[in-house]
């Protein structure tokens, strides 16, 4: 039977809920055991893909295509897993779904309502996910996590909160523990617990206890012990069930702090995890993750050398939406032993207009981007910025920076070498103006004009490398030298087949491209047009953000981590995932692969 872990919250959201959730996995993995995770949203949304990442944070894309929230990306990371959209449950995927239902009459004329019909598909769903294999291991996972969005009290929540209260006896009170995480405020070194109080009192009033009380300090000093007693006399849990987790230095030590405060042997005495079976093969992979885990942490701490990055976007009032660029960029630094500064520089402030309207915003953005080891040009949409965006890209290859541009930022870079090398003034993307006399970037034929929500080239796609590049091409030697590699996508458009020869011929190197040689999809050590940010891992850092960050510390550590990867790189991705475009699309397996794959892409 799967032992489940509810995480939810109180009193504010965005406190570090999913840090905690993956951090707990985290540990149960380093026992030997299999977790899997799922997050649900409250909100009405479908899924994450129409969203404002100004507003929601960072659109995380999964193998399968999902466009889902950056929760999910902190699973992946941490768990060392593959999830599925399903992994991601939103009101609107669930009332969606119930109304399906009603709509071919499975309800058999019953009077459709919240309880018990929409308690009952959140249950069914989360059930039905937490048996799906994750890992390489390719089998049902132990334990899963669950994390409630939202706070406790929410009007939206409260069909979730119901549904979780109703579950606990669905699995067994051995099989369900709930931790929850609250806020307690540090008022001039005062440690507040009133709203941990208030927050908790409203949980045990909707039916459900918690196991664990996660209590988050946003500042560096720990729980006091103090404040545990009182929360613990008044929330009705003993001391022992009561977590401190303040600020640190790194969110890669968190696993570390909960391990010191016993969650472990909590959780194993609660659930009775010490009765799962684990095989000797397991235990030792969950050692050695936890030795590899406390390796990461302690070299975090004694880095001096820094490579400094400037990032050049257009939503950079708001960090998360670069949240997995910041991550594959950390998690490069970690393997280079250097400690990362990132330059935030917002593109439109590059432009010539900024300098005319506001000189001191202007020249603090291009001294960011001088100062620079290396400059990155994101992913994004619309045409706000993007002049500022190649005047960086310019720069970085006229003065030889290292430079990596991501999608958006790689269509750019082509843009850009188009109208300053191959001398085409009016080149630009469709995106930026339909009616372009040289649209060097257009808009993809199979993409819907009508429908923005999951409509874009999404998920998990092969990449081949053109014949002879084993011999020069840096991008494939980071990728251990592989043919073929497999990154995730997100766009609506493409490189202009029209102009590729003439790009080409100018030395503009397109080493990687589709199956079918028409989309380009790397260029030569500037760009990549997927996403590789998406499958980053700690403990093996994306290859082209491990190439830019060791390029952008110096060419002889650049030097020493192309031999390394060449030698030792292993893809993240389960085995059975990276297979054609065609297969990946129909889900099942293609013997005439050329003929499908026609199909498929003109469909």
């Amino acid at each position: 039977m799967t032992k489940f872990i509810v995480v939810s919250g109180g009193v504010v959201s965005g406190i570090g809920k999913g840090v905690i959730a993956s951090s707990t996995g985290t540990l149960l993995k380093t026992t030997g055991l299999k977790v899997t995770a799922i997050k649900i949203d409250p909100y009405m949304n479908i899924d994450a893909g129409t969203m404002r990442p100004t507003e929601h944070g960072e659109v995380y894309v999964l193998n399968d295509g999902g466009e889902v929230d950056l929760d999910l990306g902190n699973y992946e990371r941490y768990l060392n897993v593959t999830l599925s959209r399903d992994n991601n449950i939103t009101t609107g995927k669930i009332y969606r779904e119930v109304i399906e239902k009603e709509r071919r009459g499975d309800y058999l004329g019953k009077t459709v309502q919240i309880v018990p019909h929409v308690t009952n598909a959140i249950q069914d769903w989360i059930e039905r996910v937490s048996k799906i294999p994750v890992d390489e291991t390719d089998e049902q996972p132990d334990v899963c996590i669950v994390e409630l969005g939202g706070t406790v009290g929410d009007i939206e929540s409260a069909p979730f909160v119901e549904a979780m209260r109703q579950f606990q006896f669905r699995v067994g009170h051995d099989n369900f523990a709930l931790i929850h995480v609250s806020l307690v405020p540090d008022m001039h070194g005062e440690q507040k617990t009133k709203p941990t109080q208030t927050t908790v009192h409203s949980l045990r009033g909707l039916g459900l206890l918690p196991d664990l009380i996660a209590c988050r300090l946003l500042v560096p000093q720990p729980l006091n012990p103090a404040t545990k007693d009182k929360i613990s006399m008044f929330c009705h849990v003993s001391s022992e069930q009561v977590f401190g987790v303040h600020d640190l230095s790194s969110v890669y030590h968190v696993p570390l702090l909960l391990q010191s405060q016993g969650i472990v042997e909590f959780l194993t005495k609660r659930l009775k995890l010490d009765q799962v079976k684990i095989s000797p093969e397991m235990k030792e992979r969950g050692e050695l993750l936890g030795k590899r885990w406390r390796e990461l942490t302690a070299g975090q701490e004694r880095l001096f050398d820094t490579v400094t990055i400037a990032l050049v976007g257009k939503y950079t009032d708001l960090k998360d939406s670069y949240m997995s660029v910041t991550k594959a960029l950390e998690h490069s630094a970690f393997r280079i032993h250097r400690r990362l500064i990132i330059e935030w520089v917002e593109s439109s402030d590059l432009e010539p207009e900024t300098q005319e309207n506001n000189p001191a915003k202007y020249h603090d953005a291009w001294r960011a981007v001088v100062g620079s080891g290396g400059i990155l040009v994101p992913g994004g949409f619309g045409h706000r910025g993007t002049e500022g965006m190649m005047l960086a890209i310019k720069y970085a290859r006229e003065q030889k920076v290292p430079f990596l541009g991501i999608c958006l930022g790689f269509q750019l870079a082509v843009i850009e070498w188009a109208r300053n090398v191959c001398h085409i003034p009016n080149a630009t993307s469709g995106e930026f103006d339909s009616t372009a006399p040289h649209p060097v970037i257009i808009f993809m034929p199979e993409i819907s004009k009508t429908h923005m929500g999951g409509t874009m080239r999404l998920g998990l796609r092969p990449t081949v490398f053109e014949p002879g590049t084993d011999a020069w091409s840096k991008a494939r030697k980071l990728y251990g030298g592989a043919p073929k590699i497999w990154e995730r996508h997100r766009h609506r458009y493409e490189v202009n087949p029209e102009y590729v020869k003439q790009l080409s011929e100018s030395g503009c190197v397109f080493a990687g491209k589709d199956e079918r040689g028409e989309r380009m999809q790397v260029m030569e050590v500037r760009g990549f047009q997927a996403h590789p940010e998406f499958c980053t891992r700690p403990l093996n850092p994306s290859p082209p953000f491990l190439g830019f960050v060791s390029a952008s510390a110096g060419p002889q550590v650049f030097d020493e981590q192309l031999k390394a990867q060449f030698a030792s790189f292993k893809p993240p991705h389960p085995e059975n995932a990276m297979v054609s475009e065609a297969e990946l699309k129909l889900g099942v397996k293609v013997e005439n692969e050329h003929l499908v794959t026609g199909e498929v892409d003109e469909c």
